[in-house]
């Protein structure tokens, strides 16, 4: 019993030791610095690209949703042709 206690106790602070939390550089200034900057851009789209590719790819989902949305209401509220 105390033998497996030992070996689990070792086990955590060989685990524990060996996870040292690493030093992160703190980007939040630079983030703050980048979306504060008044240079005519939506705040949206001063990410880069990848904010861009977001909102385009939003949009196009939203349009088409909006469109299918009306095609399907026009389609329940006409009547079928029963041949």
């Amino acid at each position: 019993m105390f033998r497996h206690l030992r070996t689990l106790q070792q086990v955590s602070r060989r685990t524990l030791s060996s996870s040292a939390p690493r030093q992160l550089e703190n980007k939040v200034p630079l983030k703050q610095k980048l979306f504060q900057e008044d240079n005519g851009m939506p705040v949206h789209l001063k990410g880069g690209t990848t904010d861009a590719l977001l909102y385009r790819a939003t949009m196009a989902l939203t349009v088409f949703g909006c469109g299918y949305v009306l095609y399907a209401l026009i389609d329940a509220a006409l009547p079928k042709k029963k041949d």
